[in-house]
């Protein structure tokens, strides 16, 4: 009998112990604040620097109220680095990476192409984009263009914070249907969707509980163990389980002959990819300057890069290297940038590149150049895990300025050696 009361009393500690732990958690999970982090951090040195570098992006607004529209534009280049692990851009979609739907995709336009499925791009290309959006939620929105390839993932580009102001409750979304009437679509048939999701819920529990209290799902694998698998389900959950499939089937072909008859000017969701999208002709590469990468290294404890190249001017004006663009983040020489420059704070090191000859490249010139590439981004963005890749290689655009004001974007990279140690 003592034995019987120890046990209750263990079994009774040990439901209060649970009961305090999930409350403990609850409690917990109930002080956790919205989440405030860049996600693209997450992802490898060698997928953002190798695969898509993002220029001249521009943001017309960070400042918006609700219904308020905006838009992000930029050129997207699609580097000959593209490493072997990610499959070619056959298939891809721009759209933007924010948390939630804060604001709604009116238009995506990939080389002056209205795109709003996916497309296929060209690596070695350069596409000019925009994305037209309309603050939807209140609040203090990071918000990113990305580019999602097939198996690949999205691929982000340069984030910015957008504020929006107003009531969530001000904000519609009109669009004029088929049949000549305007409807608002963040409402429209809302209570008809709650409906049939509150009907499929309440099927799914009594199903579950159904099932449950029959045996359990501990009691049936028992019964499974045992060698009485052919007799875990008896004749009447049999019943029930053919009852239960045609009336399923029953309301789902009943209502949606009523649907269809209700609303007879319908299109099918468009599917299908875009191609023969227009590049840009003076995008990355097209300049009158011959790079020749020759070796270079990764300092680790310094967060350095250094990158020697043999660079030809073919050109008729003299050259300067001005920038360093890679994942997002700009490495500016202020000798060439002196004014400054709306960028996002954490992505601009606007003193991040410096070279061994500053003096620029006259027409007809050949030379040897090695560029320093350092700011504590290399870290705080996590780039820094190129020293530890398979290949340890890095990728990115070179800017030359002339004194005309033309600018020349080329494609850099290739292998470097990690150092691990301070020189």
């Amino acid at each position: 009998m003592t034995t019987t009361m120890f046990s209750s009393l263990a079994r009774q500690a040990g439901r209060l112990w649970a009961l305090g732990l999930a409350a403990g958690l609850a409690l917990t999970m109930a002080a956790i604040g919205p989440a405030d982090a860049h996600g693209e951090k997450s992802q490898a040195a060698f997928l953002r620097m190798r695969t898509l570098n993002w220029y001249d992006l521009k943001w017309s607004k960070t400042n918006v109220t609700v219904n308020e529209e905006y838009e992000i534009t930029g050129k997207l280049y699609l580097m000959n680095s593209w490493p072997a692990a990610i499959e070619l851009p056959n298939q891809c979609f721009l759209n933007t990476g924010q948390p939630g739907a804060m604001a709604a995709r009116l238009g995506v336009w990939v080389g002056g192409t209205f795109t709003p499925r996916s497309m296929r791009l060209e690596v070695g290309k350069t596409y000019a984009f925009r994305v037209l959006l309309k603050a939807r939620r209140p609040g203090h929105w990071h918000t990113h263009v990305q580019l999602s390839v097939k198996t690949g993932g999205p691929i982000p580009g340069p984030g910015q914070y957008i504020d929006i102001k107003g009531n969530f409750s001000d904000y519609r979304d009109d669009v004029k249907l088929l049949n000549g009437t305007t409807v608002d679509i963040e409402t429209y048939g809302e209570g008809k969707i709650i409906l049939w999701h509150l009907v499929w819920i309440i099927a799914g529990i009594a199903w579950i509980l159904y099932w449950f209290n029959k045996r359990g799902f501990i009691g049936r694998f028992a019964w499974v163990a045992s060698g009485k698998a052919e007799e875990v389900i008896t004749p009447q959950e049999r019943v029930v389980g053919a009852i239960t499939l045609v009336a399923v089937l029953l309301v789902v072909i009943i209502f949606y002959a009523i649907t269809v008859s209700s609303y007879p000017n319908t299109i099918p969701l468009q599917a299908g990819d875009f191609r023969n999208i227009q590049a840009i002709e003076n995008g990355v590469n097209s300049g009158p300057i011959t790079i020749k990468y020759v070796n270079g290294t990764y300092k680790v404890p310094g967060r350095e890069l250094v990158a020697n190249f043999k660079i030809t001017n073919d050109g008729k004006e003299p050259l300067r290297i001005g920038e360093f663009n890679t994942a997002g983040l700009r490495f500016l020489n202020p000798d060439v940038y002196t004014a400054k420059v709306e960028y996002p704070d954490y992505l601009l090191a606007d003193r991040g590149l410096s070279l061994s000859d500053n003096s620029p490249i006259a027409p007809g010139e050949t030379k040897d150049i090695a560029v320093t590439i350092q700011d504590a981004r290399w870290d705080t963005e996590r780039l820094s895990g190129l020293a530890y890749d398979v290949d340890s290689s890095f990728a990115g655009v070179l800017f030359f300025f002339s004194p005309s004001g033309a600018r020349y974007p080329m494609e850099v990279g290739g292998a470097v050696i990690p150092t691990f140690m301070p020189v």
